[in-house]
C-alpha cells in the first residue's frame, strides 16, 4: 500500500489574482478507485496535473509514479506505439477488455474515432502496473455503451482517481469519493451516490443551523442597537429644557449619562462579540440556484421528417425516419458514436441558418415557419473575447446572461477574463447562458453535458422538468436522459 501526500498545498497560476488551493491538505491511499468531483472552476484538472508533476509544487509527496490521461501522442503514431514492443500482448489483451479488437493496434491514431482514441490511451495507461492513472473525464466522447465498457473496466482496476460528472459512471467504478468544496476538501468511501445522499442530508441540517444563526445574529445585533439608542437619549437629556423656571441638573444627568452609556456600551460589545461568533459558525454551503428559462408558445408541430436520412458519400448515416416533434416534448437522439445524431441537429439548425447544413439528405425535414431555435452546439473551441463581449455579439441581455452565468457557479471574477483562459466545463456554461437566455419554441442542444459539473447538472434537470420547453438533444448521461427524456429516436 502506498500513499500520496499534499501538505499546505498552495497554488496560483501565473499572473492570475486569485489561487486555485490555499492550505490544502490530502491523503490518498493507491488503492482507491478515488472519483474526484466538484463544481468547475475548483481546481480538479489542475489537482490531477500537480499530482502528476506537469505544474510545480513542492507540496506533493508519492512514493508511486503518478500517469496522466489524456495524453496528447501524435496522431501519426499507431497504438502499437503507446507501449513498449514486448508488451503489445498485454497492450492488445487490454483493449479486449474495452471491446475493441487486436486490429485496432496497428491503425494510426488519427483515423481513429475520440471514443476508441479515449479507449487505447487507457489501455496504454493502466499498462504499468505500478504507477498511479490520473484520469481526467474520460466519458466526454464516449457513447453509452461505451461509457459502461470503460466502466466496467475501470471496476476491475486496483487503484486511480478519475475525475467524471456522470452519475452512473462514477456509481459503476469508483469506491471512494474526494470532494472539493467552497473551503474545504472531504474524503469518504463508497460510490457518488452514497456520498450524494450523506451530502444532501448534511446540507439541510446546515441550512437550518445557519437560519437559526442568522436569526440568532440580527436578533443580537438589534438589542446591541437599542442599548446604544438609550444611552444616546440618556446623553441627549443634559440639554433638557426649563422645568417651572429651573434648569435640569447637568451635573447629575451627566454623571448618571456615562454610567449608562459604559454600561450600554459594555453590553454592545458583548452582544456584538456574540453575533461575531454566531457568523463563525456560519457554513459555506453548496446550494444549487434556480434556472430560469423562457420558451415561446406554439401550437402543432414544430418539426418533422418524413423518410428522412442524411449520407455521406453513398453512405446513409442512419435508416430513413419519420418523426413528428410537438410543443413541450424532450426528445433524446439516441445511436453510437458515428451515427448521425449531431448531424441531424446540425440539419435543423442549419434551416435558420445557425449552422452549415451537412451533405447528402434524402426525404423531407420540415421546420414549421416562424418557428424560433435556440441552438447549442457540442464544440467551445470559438469563444472568444470576454463575457461582456460575448453578450454584446449574440445580443443578449447582459444582465440575465451574467445572472445565470452566476446561478451555474461561474465565479464573478471571471466576467473580466477571457473566454480562452476558460476552463472547458466554464466554457460549456457559458453556451449554456446563452441558449438559456435566448426565447425559443424550440431548442437544439448537442451534449450539453459535456464538461459540466454534477451541480449545474442537476439544476439543469429541475429547470427543464418545470419550464414547459421543447428540446430535441443529444446526451450520453443515463441519469440525465431517464429523468428529462419524454421520447427517444434511435438512430
Amino acid at each position: 500500500m502506498s500513499q500520496i501526500q499534499l501538505s499546505d498545498l498552495t497554488f496560483s497560476y501565473e499572473g492570475s489574482c486569485h489561487n486555485v488551493f490555499e492550505h490544502l491538505d490530502l491523503t490518498l491511499d493507491t488503492d482507491w478507485r478515488c472519483g474526484l468531483c466538484g463544481r468547475n472552476g475548483r481546481g480538479k484538472s489542475t489537482l490531477l496535473k500537480l499530482i502528476a508533476g506537469e505544474l510545480p509544487s513542492g507540496a506533493v509527496t508519492k512514493s508511486v509514479p503518478c500517469r496522466y490521461f489524456p495524453g496528447s501522442p501524435p496522431g501519426e503514431w499507431t497504438a502499437s506505439m503507446l507501449a513498449p514492443p514486448e508488451d503489445s500482448w498485454r497492450l492488445a489483451r487490454e483493449l479486449s477488455l474495452l471491446g475493441l479488437s487486436e486490429e485496432m493496434l496497428w491503425r494510426p491514431l488519427a483515423t481513429l474515432s475520440p471514443g476508441e482514441r479515449t479507449k487505447v490511451q487507457l489501455a496504454a495507461l493502466f499498462l504499468e502496473e505500478d504507477a498511479f492513472p490520473l484520469i481526467d473525464e474520460p466519458t466526454n466522447h464516449l457513447d453509452g455503451r461505451g461509457r459502461e465498457q470503460v466502466a466496467a473496466y475501470l471496476r476491475g482496476k486496483r487503484g486511480f482517481l478519475l475525475v467524471s460528472h456522470d452519475r452512473a459512471f462514477l456509481d459503476g467504478c469508483v469506491d471512494h469519493i474526494v470532494s472539493l468544496g467552497r473551503s474545504e476538501i472531504e474524503v469518504s468511501k463508497g460510490t457518488f451516490s452514497q456520498w450524494y445522499e450523506r451530502f444532501e442530508a448534511r446540507n439541510e441540517a446546515e441550512l437550518a443551523q445557519n437560519r437559526r444563526l442568522r436569526g440568532e445574529i440580527d436578533r443580537l445585533s438589534a438589542a446591541a442597537r437599542r442599548t446604544s439608542g438609550w444611552a444616546d437619549a440618556v446623553e441627549r437629556s443634559k440639554k433638557g429644557t426649563k422645568i417651572a423656571g429651573l434648569r435640569p441638573d447637568r451635573g447629575a444627568i451627566g454623571h448618571k449619562a456615562a454610567k449608562m452609556m459604559k454600561r450600554a456600551k459594555a453590553v454592545e460589545a458583548r452582544r456584538e462579540r456574540a453575533a461575531e461568533e454566531k457568523r463563525s459558525l456560519l457554513r459555506e454551503i453548496e446550494q444549487q440556484d434556480t434556472l430560469m428559462l423562457r420558451p415561446l408558445p406554439w401550437r402543432g408541430e414544430l418539426l418533422s421528417a418524413r423518410e428522412f436520412t442524411l449520407s455521406y458519400g453513398e453512405r446513409p448515416l442512419f435508416a430513413p425516419l419519420s418523426f413528428a416533434l410537438h410543443p413541450g416534448e424532450r426528445v433524446a437522439l439516441a445511436g453510437g458514436n458515428g451515427s448521425g445524431k449531431s448531424s441531424l441537429l446540425r440539419a435543423v439548425a442549419a434551416q435558420r441558418g445557425l449552422d452549415t447544413p451537412p451533405p447528402g439528405r434524402e426525404g423531407m425535414l420540415t421546420l414549421a415557419s416562424g418557428v424560433v431555435l435556440s441552438y447549442l452546439p457540442q464544440g467551445t473551441d470559438k469563444l472568444r473575447g470576454t463575457p461582456a463581449d460575448y453578450a454584446e455579439r449574440c445580443g443578449l441581455d447582459r444582465t440575465d446572461f451574467f445572472t445565470l452565468l452566476r446561478k451555474l457557479g461561474l465565479p464573478r471574477e471571471q466576467f473580466e477574463k477571457e473566454l480562452s483562459a476558460f476552463s472547458d466545463g466554464q466554457k460549456k456554461k457559458v453556451l449554456l447562458a446563452r441558449s438559456l437566455a435566448e426565447a425559443a419554441h424550440l431548442y437544439l442542444w448537442d451534449e450539453p453535458l459535456n464538461f459540466l459539473d454534477l451541480f449545474a447538472r442537476m439544476q439543469l434537470e429541475e429547470m427543464l422538468l418545470s419550464s414547459g420547453a421543447t428540446l430535441l438533444f443529444v446526451e450520453h448521461d443515463a441519469a440525465f436522459c431517464k429523468k428529462i427524456a419524454t421520447g427517444r429516436i434511435e438512430l
